[in-house]
């Protein structure tokens, strides 16, 4: 019989999400529990595909705040992977790191935690008598700046070598620097997989030898979105190696662009959103959708949409209901009236419209204006929500413009009442 494992990571268990239940108290509570809810699925799937092992390459818990619940309810799924007979293979994260139960705790004898010598451990045995072996380091701090790859020992002669790592590799975007390594000396080590962790985009860097980022199995917010999942991966008898991905989420989060260009009528904008977010639905399989929406295009309506802002979340609420596991995250609007014909009476707010466009908010007073107003909220912010406003000085001028012109159409919106666009 060949050998079969389940590779995840980035599990984040009872990850706080304070701006969803701010928002939407029954959204946040979905999401809320998701994470344990992946956990579940991922224990069921195991022992449904009567998997050998589950590899955890680090973060099942998010940090300091862990509470001895998260804690219980983590014990209750490792005595149901016992009760079946699959061992369990994990190393700490730099989340894991920071959370004292992490330290306390004590696993069922299924489950074999790594510490940081690297020594390998015996997995399992293929039929034709090669031996699997997994490695893995876990680190005791929050922090680790150096490559982890010095302290794992070579692969074993004449047997499947599987290593885990939590690293962000050379670098990915919005994750700290962690354990920083590269795919190609990855490769050279002679290991036959590489379970990785520690970035929330699934990718497979290589498949000879295989190094697997599986990605987080739930996502936590809007940027974290895509399919979710984990890595079910069978090693034959010849030491071949096959991998596939299993999604798990519970909610799948999506950015939804939808074009209303041509609609001119309320009813009209609602069927269109509806067609895209009914998409979306089905193409989520059994995960509730958790959607932005982005409406976009040029439309009679854009400035009603503008002015009716609150009719038009509760409109997309009730359709979101309406079509059962779906929720509307945020909506963003990107809409624009259309361009009136040359030598056509263009009417007030059209001209206006225009004014404010090409003179007032390209204008150096009005800009000069922006900026000073927001230095001032900038200052008022942490560091981190600074750099995320505004990086650097191409980041400050793109916001600027965009705030602008914002700013413009919701001025417009008002001034236009019932009668435009209506």
């Amino acid at each position: 019989m060949p050998f079969r494992f389940i590779h995840t990571a980035d599990l984040h268990l009872d990850s706080p999400l304070t701006s969803l239940a701010l928002r939407n108290a029954e959204l946040g509570d979905l999401v809320r529990g998701a994470t344990r809810k992946a956990l579940e699925r991922i224990v069921d799937l195991a022992v449904t595909e009567a998997v050998d092992a589950l590899v955890i390459a680090g973060d099942l818990y998010d940090g300091s705040q862990t509470s001895m619940a998260t804690a219980l309810f983590l014990m209750e799924q490792m005595r149901r992977l016992e009760a079946a007979g699959i061992r369990v293979f994990l190393i700490r994260g730099n989340h894991d790191a920071q959370s004292q139960i992490t330290r306390e705790l004590t696993f069922p004898p299924n489950v074999h935690v790594f510490d940081g010598r690297g020594k390998p451990v015996r997995a399992g045995v293929l039929a034709s008598g090669r031996e699997v072996h997994v490695h893995g380091i876990s680190f005791a701090h929050p922090h680790a700046p150096a490559s982890l790859l010095p302290g794992f020992r070579a692969p074993l002669p004449d047997a499947v070598n599987i290593g885990l790592m939590h690293t962000s590799l050379a670098g990915a975007s919005r994750h700290d620097p962690y354990a920083p390594v590269g795919v190609a000396d990855l490769a050279a080590h002679g290991f036959d997989y590489w379970a990785l962790g520690h970035v929330h985009q699934r990718r497979v860097h290589l498949e000879k030898p295989w190094i697997v980022m599986p990605g987080n199995p739930q996502g936590r917010d809007i940027n974290e979105g895509g399919p979710k999942g984990v890595t079910l991966a069978t090693i034959e008898d010849d030491g071949t190696i096959t991998c596939v991905a299993q999604p798990v989420a519970v909610a799948l989060f999506e950015r939804l662009s939808v074009d209303l260009s041509g609609i001119d009528d309320w009813r009209g904008m609602l069927d269109r959103i509806e067609t895209v977010l009914a998409e979306a639905r089905a193409a989520a399989g059994g995960a509730h959708l958790v959607a932005r929406l982005t409406l976009a295009g040029a439309t009679p309506l854009a400035w009603r949409l503008r002015r009716d802002e609150d009719l038009l979340a509760a409109e997309l609420q009730n359709l979101a209901a309406s079509l059962g596991e779906c929720w509307i995250e945020a909506v963003e609007l990107s809409v624009a009236a259309p361009l009136v014909a040359a030598g056509a009476d263009a009417g007030p707010l059209t001209e206006l419209s225009r004014l404010m466009r090409e003179d007032v908010v390209e204008s150096h007073a009005y800009r000069e204006e922006l900026r000073e107003a927001l230095a001032d909220l900038l200052r008022q912010l942490p560091k981190e929500a600074r750099s995320l406003l505004a990086a650097d000085e191409a980041a400050e001028e793109t916001l600027l413009h965009e705030l602008a012109l914002e700013g413009a159409d919701a001025v417009l919106a008002r001034l236009g009442g019932e009668g435009v666009g209506a």
